[in-house]
């Protein structure tokens, strides 16, 4: 199983930054999707931006243009750069780690990491 644990959530004003880190450890090998998901309060779950090992990233369209997606693949490591924040960027962001063939439980999440945007 891979742990994850998140760091860079906080308090900002709307249109500041912020940079969120998900570090993984244990066993991992190539071929793997490392993500950011959030749940605002009321709300499911919902895909933020995700990066395979490969190269290749997905936003979703809330998002696009002002967040970036990022990883370090020898440190197991993803960030999400996040500019221009608004107030409905509110929620708590979860890394999520996955394998290509993954099967629905196969998949590991970190605790989470509250972002508030205040206008």
């Amino acid at each position: 199983q891979v742990q994850l644990v998140e760091s860079g959530g906080g308090s900002v004003q709307a249109g500041e930054s912020l940079r969120l880190s998900c570090v993984a450890s244990g066993r991992i090998s190539n071929g793997n999707v490392m993500g950011w998901y959030r749940q605002a309060p009321g709300k499911q779950r919902e895909l933020v931006a995700v990066s395979t090992s490969g190269g290749s990233t997905n936003y979703a369209d809330s998002v696009k243009g002002r967040f970036s997606i990022s990883r370090e693949n020898a440190k197991n490591t993803v960030y999400l750069q996040m500019n221009s924040l608004k107030p409905e960027d509110t929620a708590v962001y979860y890394c999520n780690f996955r394998y290509y063939n993954w099967s629905p439980g196969s998949d590991s999440w970190g605790q989470g990491t509250q972002v508030t945007v205040s206008s």
